[in-house]
């Protein structure tokens, strides 16, 4: 007489705003079992946690497959060594506030990192909630910032690492052309989110100066400790965020310290509106 067991999926919320835990067996995930919840709760909640749960990259790109198409086949290197990661000099800009894709019109959907080697000091991940920094927003505001556009540059989010580009340098940044983004995306779930980080140059229409302290304080402001998860990594992590609904950070470390994330992505299939 066989038995079957009911797989489980259990859920602790990290913080008021932002960030859920959950711990589930993992032939349960790589089969894709929890699939619908995991994906409800990640547009809810914009950060999911399984601690210490130790996928081989085989069993990362499944779990990614149950969640959505993926970017890519296989898993993205995160290492500041040239040697590990190509473009590791981009991705420098990791270490400052931004959504994946404004440079393009459909951003991913979701990012699946885990960790592969630690910093010996720093390299927490932050995330930031800009549903709930919307939401929590006066009306009178919102109503005035839905009426914003923004132009992105690649150019713009460089210039945090590289201030004082070669002319081959700004050349190279240059090849990807602006691209003019609402400040306020409308989704079509009909929730909003703002939309900012540092490839965000300017307001349209705005004053220079006017447009760039608008930018800056709304940052500012979606940044505050109630919008945002730290996470502070172990070893055998995986966490999956929303990159529609927030934007993340790198904390600082040593760039020869060995640190190394393997990232999957899932496709979008909302434009920015």
């Amino acid at each position: 007489m066989s038995t079957t067991v009911q797989a489980t999926l259990t859920r602790t919320d990290l913080t008021p705003k932002i960030g859920s835990e959950l711990k589930a067996d993992v032939d349960a995930l790589v089969r894709g079992e929890f699939s619908s919840e995991i994906r409800a709760l990640l547009e809810q909640r914009g950060v999911v946690v399984f601690r210490q749960l130790n996928l081989t990259d085989e069993q990362q790109i499944a779990f990614t497959r149950t969640l959505g198409p993926l970017v890519e086949a296989d898993v993205f290197k995160i290492s500041m060594d040239p040697k590990v990661n190509p473009v590791a000099e981009y991705t420098k800009g990791a270490f400052y506030w931004h959504i994946d894709g404004t440079m393009s019109d459909v951003p991913i959907f979701a990012s699946i990192m885990s960790g592969r080697r630690l910093a010996p000091v720093g390299g927490q991940t932050e995330f930031s909630n800009t549903y709930a920094a919307w939401d929590d927003l006066p009306e009178s505001e919102q109503k005035a910032l839905e009426k914003l556009k923004v132009v992105h540059m690649f150019e713009v989010s460089q210039r945090y690492v590289n201030p004082e580009p070669s002319y081959k340098d700004l050349q190279a940044w240059q090849t990807f052309q602006p691209n003019t983004l609402p400040l306020v995306w409308t989704h079509r779930s009909g929730r909003k989110s703002l939309v900012l980080g540092s490839t965000a140059s300017h307001v349209e229409g705005m004053d220079l100066r006017e447009g760039w302290a608008l930018l800056t304080r709304l940052r500012a402001y979606a940044t505050q400790p109630q919008f945002v998860y730290r996470h502070e990594w172990t070893l055998g992590d995986l966490v999956i965020w929303d990159n529609t609904g927030t934007m993340h950070r790198a904390m600082p470390y040593a760039l020869d310290s060995g640190r190394l994330m393997h990232r999957t992505t899932i496709q979008g299939d909302e434009p920015f509106a």
